[in-house]
């Protein structure tokens, strides 16, 4: 299921991209779940998962730059794509992350693109995974549902972001050598993925969901760039 979120002040342009959201998903043969926001002050306040979000830039009160500015400040991770009158906008764009910015009044031939690049990257991301042996039993884990790896007793216990743990036998060195650049081994016994990582001080991750992770002084000064640098290839 992807979660979808419109937020622009004209209802016709609102409904108008609904449409066009609801015919490329179902081509797509993709479930799709679909909420209209009518100002930024009403999106702000919605704390639910949200995968794509069209955002009009220009709207009464709080606009559209600034709502994104608020929402990325808030590790919000959806693909961003803007809805915008005027080109010279998509400048500022960068500063947010934007994924991409469709002009007013938006045609059919730009969205179709913009859609068929998400929807290509979305279905690439999806398809990395972890297969995990236990016994003569094989799982498959994607790598997005990892908050962080946990190593005791060369037993690796992976916590999802579900709250379920998975647990099975490996080392570290080799489960490192599996994981994409999303993870970080920030302690001889963890190994975390960034994307869940909401702060770091003092020699603490603090992970979403509350757990706290230790990162090693080793690893300390490394961790620090690594994560800035991260969340500028965001």
């Amino acid at each position: 299921m992807i979660h979808i979120a419109i937020c622009d002040d004209e209802k016709h342009m609102s409904d108008t991209i609904k449409v066009m959201v609801f015919d490329f998903f179902r081509r797509k043969n993709t479930d799709i779940a679909i909420l209209q926001f009518s100002c930024g002050e009403e999106l702000l306040k919605y704390n639910e998962t949200i995968d794509i979000l069209f955002l009009d830039i220009q709207m009464k009160g709080i606009d559209g730059m600034e709502v994104a500015k608020r929402l990325r400040e808030r590790r919000f991770k959806g693909a961003l794509i803007f809805i915008t009158i005027l080109k010279e906008m998509v400048f500022e764009s960068f500063a947010v992350q934007a994924y991409d910015y469709l002009l007013k009044p938006i045609e059919e031939n730009q969205f179709e693109r913009t859609m068929e690049r998400l929807f290509t990257s979305m279905q690439n991301a999806r398809e990395a995974n972890l297969l995990i042996q236990k016994g003569y039993e094989s799982r498959i884990i994607s790598l997005g549902e990892i908050v962080f790896c946990e190593i005791i007793d060369r037993k690796v216990y992976l916590h999802l972001a579900s709250s379920e743990i998975v647990d099975f036998y490996d080392r570290i060195e080799n489960l490192e050598t599996k994981l994409d650049d999303r993870f970080f081994r920030c302690h001889r016994s963890f190994l975390i993925n960034l994307n869940y990582l909401k702060s770091f001080k003092s020699g603490t991750a603090y992970m979403e969901g509350g757990r706290e992770i230790p990162v090693s002084r080793l690893r300390s000064k490394e961790f620090s760039s690594v994560v800035l640098q991260y969340m500028k290839n965001m």
